[in-house]
Order: structure tokens, then sequence, then C-alpha cells
């Protein structure tokens, strides 16, 4: 008996799995190349009252935003192993010893996954940051702020609304956008 060979497989049946993973893959790279998604500035929250919140700080005092009611506000969500926050940290140190006053510029630090209160103590004296940090159990407050990664820096006006939110490591330029836009001078 002679031995069978299987039919031959029709050419769209040999194209068509190159062809769905071609377009598949072509979809995934418009996706992550869109420049909404890659964009450092805006967001949902912009022109919104920005979402409350009472934590503590690493000393166990509480901070509540609605107490900073009048003065504009700058909240930064970071963590001691993120790279991007240790190049950031000298402009929010300048920031700090320059602008913030009783009834001024408040700036709060919002720990995001930190994972060591002393690690973050560290980070804190390294950089002699001395605003308040907050912890932030369960990130409640970063998913309140759509925080998608660290460092994300908020900026809120004396009206309690959020005017600006810049993604990644602040540049100079970017500190100062987001400063001008709640109305305080930049460095």
């Amino acid at each position: 008996m002679p031995e069978a060979f299987p039919a031959p497989v029709p050419l769209w049946r040999r194209l068509l799995p190159p062809l769905l993973a071609a377009t598949l893959t072509a979809v995934f790279a418009a996706t992550l190349l869109s420049p909404t998604r890659n964009a450092t500035t805006g967001g949902p929250l912009i022109g919104k009252t920005a979402p409350p919140f009472t934590l503590r700080d690493l000393d166990g005092s509480t901070v509540r935003l609605d107490r900073l009611q009048g003065r504009p506000v700058v909240i930064n969500f970071w963590a001691s192993w993120c790279t991007p926050c240790r190049q950031e940290a000298p402009l929010f140190r300048e920031l700090s010893d320059q602008r913030v006053a009783p009834g001024g510029l408040a700036m709060i630090g919002i720990l995001f996954q930190e994972t060591s209160d002393s690690n973050a103590r560290d980070f804190l004296s390294e950089f002699a940051l001395t605003y308040p940090t907050l912890r932030d159990p369960g990130a409640r407050t970063a998913i309140d702020y759509g925080v998608s990664g660290i460092p994300e820096t908020v900026f809120i006006d004396r009206q309690g609304v959020v005017q600006y939110l810049d993604r990644g490591a602040l540049t100079r330029e970017r500190l100062n956008a987001g400063l001008r836009s709640i109305g305080v001078a930049g460095l």
C-alpha cells in the first residue's frame, strides 16, 4: 500500500498567523508611541478639586489636605528606590528652601510603595528635605490621584483645584511651569 502524503496547506492558512502577529504588533507599537500615552503632563484631574486625604507622616503626625486650603500646594509622589526621584530631589530642596513659608506654598511628599521607613528617612536626610513626607497605606491616595508610576507631581492652586500634573523626574523648566500654573514664582 502506497504511503499517503498530507494535502498541501493552502497559502492563506500559512500566511494568516504571521499577518495577524504583524497587525497586532503594529497596533501595540502605535498605542505605546501615542503622544497621549507618553505625555509628561496633563490628566483627568486637571481643573477638578484635588481629592482630599488625611495621612500620617513618618513621625506619626496627621496631615490633612483640606487644612492647606487657601495655599498653593505641591504634592510629590516618590520612593527611596526610585532613580528619577533622586534626580529631582535637589530641585525640591531648593524650592522648599526658597518658596515654602507659613501661609505660602506648601509642599508634601507622599511615599509610593515605599519598602522601608528607614530608607525613606535616609533619602530625606541625604537630600535635606524638610517638608512633610506621608505614608500612603494601600496606595489609596495614589489611586485617587491616578498615579501610575513615580515620580509624579501635582500642583494645586489656592482654591484646591489641580492645575498641573507632571510625570517623571522634573526639570527646572517643568517645575517652573507647574509653579506658574498655581500662581507661584518659579526658581
